[in-house]
């Protein structure tokens, strides 16, 4: 019998376990890298949706549906008609705005002769007392502009003049102790007396205006009391040129009702807001719209973006700008390029139409989700383009943080 059997039996055995835990620590290191280089770097959710900012087509007036021109799922280009209302009311309602915008604008007419007949003695006397106030006025505000500047440069010029005493004195000192020569001492002497020169002058130049300043004042007391004997003569064109003027308002307010009445004639005829595919359409023809009334949207499929609803334990490391990969349930295996553009001011709870209350006694604590906004980089291929409404599946990278976590207002850029 052989006794080394055993033993041989019993080494295999332990090279055996010795391979397989081996095994077992190179796996757990290999989860560990592959978590510590990738995993941890990368945030997903399955709880993801294609959006797109519709237009919802409605009546802005009331009618009946002459004419549908698109149907569910027809392409439209932004301002292509999709469909007409019977537009003879409104026909009807422009003719009538027409007529009295006719009536008023005869009577503003009429009106502005009778002013012109009664005004033609007396314009020209107001527009002379007008002139010369206005005249009078300007001299004024010239005077005063000059007064303003030669104050100020009498400042200035006393400024100047107070250093030059001063650099004087000094000089006259060191003069005295034989440190400056005399030239030096005669320069600052010239310099003071120039200064006082110019303040001097100034100071002439302003008692000057101000007295010119008071004979202005006179003129322009004078044209004023002359403008409001004339503005006084003129009451009875005063009076007329008041119902001209009420009768332009109502000429303005016939023109803003025939504006009226031909925009909702133009409403008659829905055009498409923007580019787009058809969805909801509603009506058929001969239908009575009410205005306000849903008729159809208009999906923009050129222009999806991805909304994404994360935890909250999954924003930690989410920033702007950030690359998203993103998949299709209605696409296995296809694989969609993005980023993150905006992450939502709050949760979906907290938006909701009926928002949790959470102070109450039965508070349970619920992991909120947060949406977060992801822009394509690049359109879908036309064989596989993204619906509104798809489920996707979505994984953002977190390596780079160095994005911002909000976009910044338009003061804080």
């Amino acid at each position: 019998m052989d006794v080394s059997a055993p033993k041989n039996n019993m080494r295999n055995r332990l090279n055996k376990l010795k391979w397989v835990g081996l095994g077992i620590v190179l796996l757990a290191v290999a989860l560990a890298l592959y978590w510590l280089l990738v995993l941890r770097y990368r945030v997903t959710t399955d709880d993801a949706y294609v959006h797109a900012d519709s237009a919802q087509i409605s009546s802005r007036v009331d009618g009946t549906v002459l004419e549908v021109m698109v149907d569910n799922d027809f392409p439209v280009e932004r301002g292509q008609v999709l469909l007409q209302l019977d537009p003879r009311d409104f026909e009807v309602a422009v003719e009538q705005a027409q007529g009295t915008l006719a009536r008023t604008q005869a009577e503003v007419r009429a009106m502005e002769i009778s002013v012109s007949v009664t005004d033609i003695q007396t314009a020209a006397q107001l527009s002379k007392a007008e002139a010369e106030y206005q005249g009078a006025q300007d001299r004024k505000n010239e005077a005063l502009h000059r007064l303003q500047q030669l104050r100020k440069e009498r400042d200035g010029a006393h400024a100047e003049m107070t250093q030059t005493q001063r650099d004087y004195k000094r000089f006259e000192s060191l003069y005295q102790r034989e440190v400056v020569p005399e030239e030096r001492r005669d320069q600052a002497e010239t310099a003071m007396v120039k200064a006082r020169s110019t303040v001097e002058a100034t100071d002439a130049q302003i008692k000057a205006l101000q007295a010119s300043l008071k004979a202005i004042e006179q003129q322009v007391q004078q044209a004023q009391a002359q403008l409001k004997s004339t503005k006084a003569e003129l009451q009875q064109v005063e009076i007329m040129k008041e119902k001209l003027a009420a009768l332009y308002g109502e000429q303005q307010e016939a023109q803003s009702r025939l504006k009226a009445a031909q925009l909702e004639l133009s409403y008659t005829t829905v055009t498409a807001p923007i580019s787009g595919y058809i969805a909801q359409k509603s009506i058929q023809l001969g239908d009575s719209v009410k205005k306000g009334q849903p008729l159809m949207a208009v999906v923009p499929l050129h222009d999806v973006y991805v909304e994404a609803n994360f935890k909250e334990s999954q924003l930690k490391n989410v920033r702007l700008g950030q690359p998203a990969v993103i998949e299709a349930d209605i696409y296995p295996g296809y694989i969609y390029h993005g980023k993150v553009s905006g992450i939502r001011a709050g949760t979906g709870a907290a938006f909701a139409l009926l928002p949790p209350e959470n102070a109450t006694g039965n508070w349970i604590k619920v992991v909120q989700r947060v949406p977060v906004k992801i822009n394509l980089t690049e359109l879908p291929p036309p064989d596989r383009p993204l619906r509104v409404g798809l489920s996707l599946y979505v994984t953002i990278s977190t390596r780079d943080r160095t994005g911002k976590v909000l976009v910044p207002l338009a003061s804080n850029k």
